[in-house]
């Protein structure tokens, strides 16, 4: 089965992109894309969104304690720097790998 394809900001009303639904506090719910829309670009391929069915859509599942928990504890391991094991008071950034102290500590002495 091919997907229906509207140009952009044509579909039909009842349609929602996945971040539309969770704006509306709900999800897909396991349902298929339903609706593709295009928009024309000049020197690339067209720009291409998914739409779902709102009336399909399932409210979202709410955190349980452990969810929230595990969620606490990955954001607490994105603040400690694997160098110097300190909890930063940030996350620290990927592209560094390190907390500011380790990454210049040339300029942490001389302040």
């Amino acid at each position: 089965m091919t997907l229906p394809v509207y140009r952009w900001r044509l579909a039909p009303d009842g349609y929602a992109t996945y971040r539309q639904l969770r704006a509306m506090g709900l999800r897909p719910g396991g349902q298929d894309v339903a609706v593709q829309i295009e928009r024309a670009r000049r020197k690339r391929g067209p720009l291409v969104a998914y739409l779902y069915r709102i009336d399909l859509a399932l409210p979202v599942r709410p955190m349980t304690p452990a969810k929230w928990a595990a969620l606490a504890k990955a954001n607490t391991a994105r603040r400690i720097c694997p160098e110097c094991r300190r909890d930063a008071g940030y996350v620290i950034p990927p592209s560094l790998g390190i907390c500011g102290r380790c990454a210049a500590p040339e300029e942490q002495r001389a302040a």
